[in-house]
């Protein structure tokens, strides 16, 4: 059976619109909660088969049409030589400073990259229908920078965009070995057996577009131009970055990923001629109630051409959203063709 994901990034006509949510394997479903009451963040997602059963979840749950692995964008870090730990978020131990900071950075080779992550991407692959795509993803070399240099999530990451301005060449050669380290491990999973990956630059927005073009723009094309001779589909997902949409809709992908502040339809008019949409509806009408989520994804199918449609939210799933909010978008979607 053919995969409606696949063949929605392709532009090709189905029965109705894919739908999968951002972050839908995690805090939302009351199974994820109760694994978190004896089992940290970090023990799920470094265990192969804790992180396979996370993945499977919400599959076995709503009626999604993909699953993603179940990991943290810094799951690629430790092969680095980068130590750090949870506290919610990452915190890093020692944050990036300096050129010799960057020397220190281990080169590894791929399979030392992430090892738990192919493992559970093999193991999901296994488990998961024929119908259903299974999603690899990465983080952006600038996102994972940002963590690198700041040494924790802060709100505009002022130490980072200092860095940027005093300290250029040492971020330059960061983002090159990021970029070539993020490239090793997208490549481990589409041989692992994802079906499509997701690169989120969940930090894009921080900057202003020209030293987002002149920084940032040419380490990405360069991972997604890599990542494209793999002949694995490519979703480009930027967060809280519509200054940035004309720039990086240019870039190389199969899927351009809108977040909730933009208008869909007009960007999918402007964008999305020759490549599919992702988006986008605000991850807050679903903590609304199921009501308010019928009618505002409503809206978005009255007003966005299915073709080349993927469904999902204009980021992830809140940990406070109802499960009758998510029946409802599904329900929605897939009742779509009787209306």
């Amino acid at each position: 059976m053919k995969k409606i994901l696949l063949e929605t990034i392709y532009r090709k006509k189905t029965s109705r619109r894919p739908l999968w949510i951002m972050r839908q394997a995690g805090r939302y479903l009351p199974e994820y909660r109760t694994l978190r009451k004896t089992h940290s963040f970090k023990d799920l997602s470094r265990s192969p088969d804790f992180a396979t059963e996370v993945t499977l979840l919400p599959i076995k749950r709503f009626n999604l049409d993909a699953a993603i692995i179940f990991a943290d964008i810094m799951s690629p870090v430790p092969s680095l030589g980068i130590d750090f730990d949870f506290d919610p978020g990452p915190v890093i131990t020692n944050p990036i400073s300096d050129n010799k900071d960057v020397d220190k950075l281990i080169e590894t080779g791929s399979e030392e990259i992430a090892p738990e992550v192919m493992k559970a991407i093999a193991q999901t692959r296994s488990e998961l229908s024929n119908e259903i795509a299974l999603l690899g993803f990465c983080g952006a070399p600038w996102t994972l920078s940002a963590y690198l240099v700041e040494g924790k999530g802060n709100k505009d990451f002022p130490k980072l965009r200092s860095f940027l301005a005093s300290e250029p060449e040492v971020m330059e050669r960061l983002l090159e070995k990021i970029t070539l380290h993020m490239i090793s491990y997208l490549k481990s999973q589409v041989e692992a057996g994802v079906d499509a990956v997701q690169i989120f630059d969940s930090w894009a927005g921080l900057l202003s577009l020209d030293s987002w073009q002149r920084h940032i723009k040419p380490h990405l094309e360069f991972l997604l131009s890599e990542i494209g001779k793999t002949n694995v589909p490519r979703i480009l997902f930027l967060q809280n970055a519509p200054h940035l949409i004309s720039s990086y809709a240019a870039l190389p992908s199969e899927v351009l990923a809108i977040d909730w502040r933009v208008n869909l339809s007009e960007i999918k008019n402007l964008y999305g001629k020759n490549r599919a949409i992702q988006g986008n509806l605000d991850p807050a009408i679903l903590v609304a109630g199921p009501e308010v989520t019928r009618q505002e994804t409503r809206k978005i199918l009255k007003s966005v051409d299915p073709v080349g449609h993927i469904m999902n939210l204009g980021h992830g799933i809140m940990p406070s959203t109802p499960l009758e909010s998510v029946d409802a978008l599904i329900d929605e979607i897939h009742n779509e063709e009787n209306r």
